[in-house]
């Protein structure tokens, strides 16, 4: 088959799918009016079986709205009075305790999409551009200024190559390039030195994150596969997120607080 006749056939394809896919989003879109036309006409045995069928669904779609909000709603808790005194200021205050109705793994796996953690330093100082990068001034008579040395600690994969001089944008040093941090789990109260996997998210900037510059309050991802922990579904736990807690610049090593 000749080459033209081949990427006419890839056109005729690809219109095909996106027909598809917008046929499908117009069908998603009538569903609302075609249920509540077939709720008007149908009559007898039949309206009220599919009645029932719209109303046990209506009511579990409650249900779940309802559970998402109530994750982190208070109760009072009815627990005994603690042991020991408790002073004046709070003796007029009812114990609360917060309702926990969704499983851990499915909130995890929530605020990994919408890249939201309840973190250790929830507001950390922006670093600005000036501070992370260095001009290199470069070419002949050192008039062009277009590369950047980061001054900051930065982590880059196994794999990484340099590119070639004339194509480097960005300069990061051996010496800023770390592959281990310090993290302490808060339940277990202890710290490990571990593997770093990547930056998840650095607070900043969106371009720190994708060159991979560790600064404090940045998201980092660790290898955890030797502390054991397991899954509900009893799998080793690889990955986990942990969020850096001192500036690495300054100390020459990476403190983190793994985010349970």
């Amino acid at each position: 088959m000749p080459q033209n006749e081949h990427i006419e056939l890839h056109r005729k394809r690809h219109g095909r799918r996106l027909n598809y896919e917008e046929k499908k989003r117009k069908k998603e879109g009538r569903e609302a009016h075609t249920r509540a036309d077939k709720a008007k006409k149908l009559r007898g045995l039949k309206a009220k079986m599919y009645h029932k069928q719209r109303h046990s669904e209506k009511i579990q779609m409650k249900k779940t709205i309802k559970m998402h909000e109530e994750r982190n709603t208070k109760a009072k808790s009815d627990d005994n009075v603690p042991e020991g005194a408790i002073p004046a200021y709070l003796l007029d205050r009812e114990t609360q305790t917060r309702a926990k109705v969704l499983s851990n793994m499915i909130k995890q796996k929530r605020k990994e999409k919408a890249g939201k953690w309840e973190v250790p330093l929830p507001k950390v100082k922006g670093v600005s551009e000036a501070e992370v990068f260095k001009v290199i001034k470069s070419g002949k008579s050192r008039r062009k200024c277009w590369k950047r040395m980061v001054t900051k600690v930065c982590y880059v994969g196994d794999g990484f190559t340099r590119k070639p001089p004339k194509y480097e944008r960005f300069i990061r040093p051996m010496a800023l390039r770390f592959k281990k941090a310090h993290v302490t789990h808060p339940e277990l109260k202890a710290t490990f030195c571990l593997p770093i996997i990547g930056v998840k998210k650095n607070p900043s900037s969106p371009m720190y994150t994708g060159l991979g510059v560790i600064t404090k309050g940045t998201v980092i991802e660790v290898n955890i596969s030797e502390l054991g922990l397991v899954t509900q579904g009893g799998k080793v736990v690889w990955g986990k997120y942990a969020q850096v807690t001192n500036n690495p610049e300054n100390d020459g090593c990476i403190n983190a607080v793994l985010l349970v």
